[in-house]
């Protein structure tokens, strides 16, 4: 890539998402699509937030590396992503596991998943590369990571959170000097090493990695080589690169974007269904943490083309109406009440029907008189005229999917069963 030197770094970089993983937690949400692919926050697919900081922040190459039920996820991408334009030394490739290094293997680990594609990552000679995973909720400005990662001369810059050594049995964590350079780093374990100066608190590892190509792609090669290895970023690289090189952490709060409505750092893993559920509903607050309407920093997505929404009946009983919700494009508020509830597109609630604290996902039609609470429906699902959800901890439990915070997941299989 031909880059001026005066120019911004992310132009010399390219971004790597690793967006193959199911995300099992999601339950059946996850039995269509992978984890990336899920519909958040009324427009949005989860793995957009990634893409949206990598092109808000400059970045102009992108490669999505796919493999759990891509369809879904290959589908949106080429509908809302395909406007990057070769002609203007921009690029974005979908990178289905398609067994470029042997018939019999697919990824196997998130290095393997860079290695596999490396003849094409390589053909765009970027300076920089960018590893990011496509499942999370954040808004981050890669350049700032960047910019560190060279002025610290980092063989790997590691992006990290601040997390309770509680919070943090989940994540990889990092052990750092005074300076954030990384001597150590765990996955999962059961007595993190905490920051130094705060020992409630641990670095946690955001799974965004910077890396110079060229020293990346000779560490894969030697990495694939290697018959014991997992083939991990972060079971066999960071920690190879810990003990071998120089490893720095990026602390997002560096880098983290914010809108003037937003005063903390947000980053949500929402990989359960009541991560899942709660994200959602927060935004349905008066100032949510996370701003979506920060047009300084978009979350570019495939917008559907739809009818604006619509509020209809205006009867005692009868009025079509929302409370503290957000109502997408294409939705029809048929004489039904909603209260701090999410609606995507074309979503129909009819009349008499009541709708409290839920996401409901594209294309789903409430019938008449169904009240629905705490509850998340999947997309296209039909439900029945007068089924109530939400109020009888047991007999939810004993039709549709209950968390242990008591919200409801409802398919249509679940729907088919009690017909």
């Amino acid at each position: 890539m031909t880059v001026s030197a005066h120019s911004p770094l992310a132009r010399q970089a390219l971004a790597y998402v690793l967006a193959g993983g199911r995300g099992s937690r999601l339950m059946e949400l996850t039995d269509r699509r992978a984890k990336p692919a899920v519909y958040f926050g009324g427009k949005t697919r989860i793995i957009d937030f990634a893409l949206s900081n990598a092109l808000n922040s400059g970045i102009r190459r992108i490669c999505v590396a796919t493999q759990y039920k891509a369809h879904s996820l290959i589908r949106h991408l080429q509908r809302g992503w395909t406007f990057l334009r070769p002609e203007r030394n921009e690029s974005f490739d979908i990178l289905p596991a398609s067994q470029r290094v042997s018939e019999t293997q697919w990824y196997v680990g998130t290095a393997d998943a860079v290695f596999q594609n490396a003849d094409i990552v390589e053909d765009y000679a970027p300076q920089y590369i960018v590893i990011l995973a496509g499942d999370h909720i954040y808004k981050m400005d890669y350049e700032l990571m960047l910019q560190q990662h060279v002025d610290q001369g980092a063989d790997v810059t590691v992006g990290c959170l601040e997390v309770s050594p509680e919070e943090a049995k989940g994540f990889g964590v990092m052990g750092v000097d005074k300076l954030d350079r990384i001597v150590s780093f765990v996955e999962k374990s059961s007595d993190p090493p905490t920051m130094p100066g705060k020992p409630d608190r641990c670095l946690a590892s955001m799974g965004i990695y910077v890396f110079d190509a060229k020293f990346l792609f000779d560490l894969l090669r030697r990495d694939a080589a290697d018959v014991n290895s997992s083939h991990d970023f972060g079971k066999d690289l960071i920690p190879d690169i810990v003990a071998n090189g120089k490893a720095v952490a990026h602390r997002f709060s560096d880098s983290c974007v914010r809108s003037e409505n937003e005063t903390r750092a947000y980053w949500r893993d929402v990989g359960t269904i009541d991560a899942y559920w709660a994200a959602n509903i927060d935004l349905t607050e008066i100032t949510p943490e996370l701003d979506l309407f920060d047009r300084n920093w978009p979350i570019w997505t495939y917008n559907e083309l739809t009818a604006p929404a619509k509020f209809v009946h205006d009867e005692e009983g009868r009025r079509g109406h929302a409370i503290s919700s957000l109502v997408s494009g294409g939705s029809i508020v048929s004489g039904s009440s909603l209260r701090r509830s999410l609606l995507f597109n074309n979503v129909r609630a009819n009349s008499f029907s009541h709708v409290h604290f839920s996401v409901i996902l594209p294309e789903v039609d409430i019938g008449r008189w169904a009240r629905l609470t705490n509850v998340i429906v999947d997309r296209g699902v039909r439900i029945p005229e007068g089924l109530v959800i939400g109020e009888d901890p047991e007999l939810d439990a004993a039709r549709f999917r209950r968390s242990e915070r008591g919200v409801c997941l409802v398919t249509q299989p679940m729907i088919d069963r009690l017909l």
